[in-house]
Formats: C-alpha cells, structure tokens, sequence
C-alpha cells in the first residue's frame, strides 16, 4: 500500500495524540493540525517516539479561526497533492466559563471550532480529498447529543454570536452539545453532498474517556476531584484511537457513510 496522508486537528493531546500513534505506526502520513506549536512540537517528538515512524509532520492550526484554516489549507496544498482521511478531532470545551466567548470572525466559539471551523476545512481541502481513491471523513461527536432524544431541544441557531447573551443564561454544557449535534446533523449533509465524489463521512461518539492531568487541572472546584475519580473507571485514549482506525481503514466500513457509530463500532 502507497503511503497515505491523514490529517488530524488537535493532534497534540488525547485522543487526536493517541491516534496519531496509531495511524503512524500503520503506515500513514500524519499531518498534526494543532494550535499550540509549543504544545504540538512536544507531541510531535513523542508521537515519532511511540510510533517508531517519521512520516508525521505539523502545521499550525487553530480550527475557530477562518484566517488560520485558509493559511493551514496554503500551507498543507505546498507540502502535499492529497488527502486520504480527515478527521475533525479538535474541540473546544472550557468548563467553568461563564461568559459567551466569540471567536475572531465573531462566532461563538464552541460553535466555531467544533462546526464552523470543520466546516471550512473541509470545502478547502475537499477537491485534494477527491484524488484519494478512499477518501474518508470522520467527526468526533460526543454521547453529549442523547440529550436530544428529548423532542423539546433545540440547537440555539440564533444565538451564534451571543445574541441574547444578557437574555439567555451562559452554559458550556448546552453549547457543547448543541455543537457536536450540529456536527453529526453536517456529517449526514455531507454524506449525501459528497456520495458523488466517492468521499465517505461518518461520525463517532465518543463516551467517557480517561483525561490527560492537563485537562483535568482545568476543571474547577469540586469537578476536579469528580474529573480525577472517573478516569479510574474511564476507557484509555488508545481505545477511541483504535475506534478511529478501524472507521476508516477497515473493510466493514469501507463503503459505509452517513452513520454514527460508537465506541463499539456499532451503527447506532
């Protein structure tokens, strides 16, 4: 098998970093899409590390910016002439905010960085993911959008940009799950836009995994010792990398698009 290119956001902690090993030790090119370049240049070293491989690269990308995703397409287009799998793996989540924060072009920022700036990406590099001969794209969503299930939630489309910021109570957890809805709901457009292009687009959600200490020390108060006691019982980033490889590599979803599948690698 030729050498084929993957891109991964936020693959410098996690589970981005995690299945960035994964991908590495299989063979692949891995661009890390990250960014923190201090953070990414680490994880690169221990990514090559881990892997035993050297085709892993980084470019700096920070996925709620439209100006950093247009220079991260320029750059990834002078560097390479495909594009075998994307994963949108990066996302923006800050416990214990309060305030509605936008992005530079004046989105909210979860919604920014976990669709708008997918979004985008994924237009740029789409004609390079054309050449691929299975091309794959793949959204990590979160078992945070059960709360759908519930026919009274909405996704709040007109508060994108803090609108109703003095009217509507600030809460990191609705919006977070009003964002990775709205990724799954663009996984299923995506599906059908692209079935002519041959490109697959697929979801995976995500349940509880162990977090890095790093993340943890962002939590506040009591939810530190909460966050610290579920990664006893919580599943190691290296499973979800797993998950992720076998989504894109494997015969059994080799035609598959359209679906959201589990830690399980089930079709929910």
């Amino acid at each position: 098998m030729s050498k084929k290119n993957i891109v991964i956001t936020g693959a410098n902690s996690g589970i981005g970093k995690a299945a960035a090993i994964k991908f590495a030790k299989e063979g692949f090119q891995v661009i890390m899409a990250c960014r923190d370049m201090k953070k990414g240049k680490n994880a690169l070293a221990e990514i090559i590390s881990h892997s035993g491989s050297e085709n892993v690269d980084l470019i700096k990308l920070d996925v709620s910016s439209f100006d950093s995703i247009r220079r991260f397409n320029e750059e990834y287009r002078a560097r390479y002439k495909v594009l075998d799998i994307l994963i949108h793996n990066a996302a923006y989540f800050n416990h214990g905010e309060k305030e509605y924060q936008l992005s530079p072009d004046h989105i909210e920022l979860t919604f920014a960085t976990n669709v708008a700036g997918p979004f985008l990406l994924t237009e740029l590099l789409k004609d390079l993911l054309e050449k691929s001969d299975n091309p794959k794209i793949l959204n990590a969503c979160s078992t945070n959008i059960k709360h759908f299930y519930d026919p009274k939630r909405q996704i709040e489309f007109d508060n994108l940009q803090g609108e109703f910021r003095e009217s509507r109570p600030y809460s990191v957890y609705k919006l977070y799950g009003d964002s990775k809805m709205a990724l799954l709901m663009l996984t299923f457009r995506w599906a059908d836009e692209f079935k002519d292009a041959g490109i697959k687009v697929n979801a995976v959600m995500i349940n509880n995994i162990r977090n890095e200490w790093q993340s943890i020390k962002k939590f506040r108060s009591w939810y530190r010792v909460a966050a610290a006691l579920q990664n006893l019982i919580a599943s190691p980033t290296g499973m979800m990398a797993d998950v992720y490889y076998h989504i894109c590599t494997s015969e059994e979803y080799k035609n598959v698009t359209g679906k959201l599948i589990n830690h399980k690698k089930e079709i929910v």
